[in-house]
């Protein structure tokens, strides 16, 4: 449950698209172009040597500053925040009249800002236009349930020289006591005591030839050759393997809701590579 549920969160904890990690104050400081009937359906809160701050300046900005909606705002917190718009435009205003603006440095800024907002709002627009329906959702679901990995239950003795592990592996095969040779001779803090056991896992979790050995193991057997990691050398016994138990679908469904749309918004951008003119110069 623990694998998907991660897989299915870290999927959705990426942006729909393109990044939301603009500060709020580089966010605030952009010259807005609003259409005409946006700047009269919003009305002017303060003008600062001519410059007019808006109220839908304002909720923009609370919303970066809070994560929450303008709404939710208390009169404190928009009355600090307009001061602080304020602030932000008189050094703006400093700023154009030194000539900065000109500058490559801040000209590539404001160049960079102002196209991620807009591929922002056309990610924006495009999730709206075009949402995953609850048969996407369930497909994704079942793709997810289905490529989770075996979890595996085992033993193993670990030891610092191959030939130690090949006398080991020698008196198991005579019928030697896993259990008991591990406990008596395992280097592993963790599954020593326990007679190797390691419990139920995911081959991911291991090193990479721990989890290679182990796959081509049928149940119940052991390697017949040291195992070496960069710990030292194992002799590993498969005694189990089982499907994972995956979360259910209504549990995770939101999660997985937000995966599908991003993927379905990334087969959109993939689209428009295809028909886009990308020329790269060295």
């Amino acid at each position: 449950m623990r694998n998907l549920k991660t897989a299915l969160l870290l999927g959705a904890t990426i942006a729909l698209g393109t990044t939301a990690c603009t500060k709020p104050a580089e966010d605030a400081a952009k010259p807005a172009t609003p259409a005409a009937s946006a700047e009269k359906a919003s009305p002017t809160l303060v003008t600062v040597n001519g410059k007019a701050i808006n109220s839908q300046m304002l909720d923009t900005f609370l919303q970066a500053v809070t994560g929450k909606p303008a709404a939710e705002a208390t009169k404190e917190q928009k009355d600090a925040l307009l001061d602080q718009l304020v602030n932000m435009t008189l050094a703006a205003q400093a700023a154009e009249k030194d000539g900065l603006a000109a500058t490559p440095e801040v000209q590539a800024r404001l160049d960079l800002l102002h196209m991620q907002i807009l591929a922002e709002a056309a990610s924006e627009k495009y999730v709206k236009s075009h949402p995953v329906s609850d048969d996407e959702v369930k497909a994704a679901y079942d793709s997810e349930v289905a490529n989770m990995p075996k979890e595996y239950n085992a033993r193993h003795i670990l030891v610092e020289k191959k030939e130690t592990a090949d006398a080991i592996i020698k008196e198991l095969q005579a019928g030697g006591d896993f259990a008991k040779i591990a406990k008596a001779q395992s280097k592993d803090p963790g599954s020593a005591a326990k007679g190797g056991d390691l419990g139920w896992f995911s081959a991911q979790t291991m090193v990479k030839p721990f989890a290679d050995a182990l796959a081509k193991l049928e149940k119940g057997a052991t390697t017949t050759e040291p195992v070496q990691t960069e710990y030292g050398f194992h002799v590993i016994r498969l005694e189990d393997v089982r499907a994972p138990t995956a979360p259910g679908f209504e549990d995770v469904k939101e999660q997985v809701k937000m995966f599908a749309q991003r993927k379905k918004l990334q087969t959109y951008l993939d689209d428009l590579r295809k028909t886009a003119k990308i020329q790269k110069t060295n």
